[in-house]
Formats: C-alpha cells, structure tokens, sequence
C-alpha cells in the first residue's frame, strides 16, 4: 500500500511562507489520519490555513497507479 500526499505550494497561505504552512499542514494530518480506516481508496482534500484547498491525500494498493 502507498500513502500518497500532494500539496500545491504555488498560491496562498503556502507561497507566502511555504515551510511553516506545509509544517502545520503535516501536523494537522498526522494527527488525523487516526479516524481513517487506512485502507486503500482513503482520502481527503487538504486545505490551507485559509481553508482553501490545496492538494490531497490518498492511500492506494501496491503496484497501482498514482
């Protein structure tokens, strides 16, 4: 199984200050991803601190594409 995580750094919240908003993006997930099942086809949009979504994250089965 793959966890796979994709962020738009390029506008926003995350443009201005791109480490810290990734840090708390990390943070915020890390600590969430308890209430998923962690199975392949979990997933959830990610937003920024102005709840503007930026990216995604998503589990897959091994050997599938991304």
């Amino acid at each position: 199984m793959k966890f796979l995580l994709e962020v738009n750094v390029d506008d926003g919240r995350l443009a201005e200050d791109p480490a810290g908003e990734l840090g708390r993006i990390l943070r915020y997930w890390g600590g969430n991803l308890r209430h998923y099942a962690m199975k392949p086809g979990d997933g959830s949009a990610i937003y920024d601190s102005d709840y503007q979504e930026v990216g995604q994250w998503r589990l897959v089965a091994a050997g599938q594409d991304a």
